[in-house]
C-alpha cells in the first residue's frame, strides 16, 4: 500500500510539472507575439491613403460680346405760334423777304452716335480665364509587377498589369489569409476601372480588404 502512495505522489508531481511547463511556453510566445499584433491592429484601424485622381479639363469661358450701339431718336419738332388778326383787321403785308446770303457747300457730316441716356450700358467684356495645366499621369511603366499585402488574418499577393501607362488589370496572385480570398473577389475590378489602388470595403473582410490594398500600393510602388 505504500508503494501505490508514493506513486500516485510521483504522478501528481508529473502533472504539476507538465502543466508548469506549458504555461511557462505559452507565456513566452504571447510575450513575444504581442507587439506584432498590436501593430497590425493599429495599421487596420489607420484610414488608409487617398490617392487623387486625374481631373477632367475645365473649358474656358466663352467671352461676352459687348451689345450693339443704341440707335438715336431724333426730338419731335417744337410748333410754332402764329398770331391771328381779330375779326374786320386785314392782315399786315408780309415783309418782302431779303436775299438770302451765300451759303458755302459743306459736305454732310456723318451723325455721331449719341447713346440714349434711358438705355442700360453695355457690359464690359469679361476676359477668357487662363486654361489650367493639363494633369499628368502617374507614369508607370509597362509590364507585370507583384506586391504584398499583410493583415493579422494573413498575406496576400496582387499582380498589377501596366499598359501604355496604364493599370490594365488587377488579380489576387497568392491568397495566405485565414479565410478564403473569394469574399474580396470584387476589388481587383475596381484598380482597372478607378486607376487606383483605393477599392471598396468589405463588410466582414476589412481585413483582407486592407491587404488587398497595400498589396495594389506595393505593386504600383515598383511600376514607377
Amino acid at each position: 500500500m505504500a508503494q501505490t502512495g508514493s506513486n500516485k505522489k510521483v504522478a501528481n508531481s508529473l502533472v504539476a510539472l507538465s502543466s508548469a511547463a506549458v504555461l511557462a511556453v505559452y507565456a513566452a510566445g504571447y510575450s513575444r507575439t504581442r507587439s506584432a499584433a498590436s501593430r497590425l491592429e493599429a495599421q487596420a484601424v489607420e484610414r488608409r491613403p487617398v490617392v487623387p485622381l486625374p481631373l477632367p479639363e475645365a473649358s474656358p469661358a466663352e467671352p461676352v460680346q459687348p451689345s450693339a450701339s443704341v440707335p438715336v431718336r431724333a426730338a419731335a419738332p417744337t410748333p410754332i405760334a402764329v398770331p391771328v388778326p381779330p375779326p374786320g383787321v386785314a392782315p399786315a403785308a408780309d415783309p418782302p423777304a431779303e436775299p438770302a446770303a451765300p451759303v458755302a457747300e459743306t459736305k454732310p457730316a456723318a451723325a455721331a452716335a449719341v447713346p440714349d441716356p434711358a438705355a442700360p450700358p453695355a457690359p464690359a467684356a469679361t476676359p477668357a480665364p487662363p486654361a489650367p495645366a493639363a494633369l499628368t499621369a502617374p507614369g508607370w511603366k509597362d509590364g507585370t509587377y507583384y506586391g504584398w499585402g499583410s493583415s493579422r488574418h494573413g498575406d496576400i499577393q496582387a499582380a498589377v498589369v501596366i499598359e501604355s501607362g496604364r493599370i490594365s488589370s488587377a488579380t489576387i496572385a497568392q491568397c495566405l489569409t485565414r479565410y478564403s480570398c473569394s469574399v474580396i473577389d470584387k476589388l481587383p475590378p475596381e484598380v482597372a476601372q478607378r486607376q487606383s489602388p483605393e477599392v471598396d470595403y468589405v463588410s466582414g473582410a476589412t481585413q483582407s480588404a486592407n491587404a488587398f490594398y497595400y498589396a495594389v500600393v506595393d505593386a504600383l510602388g515598383k511600376a514607377k
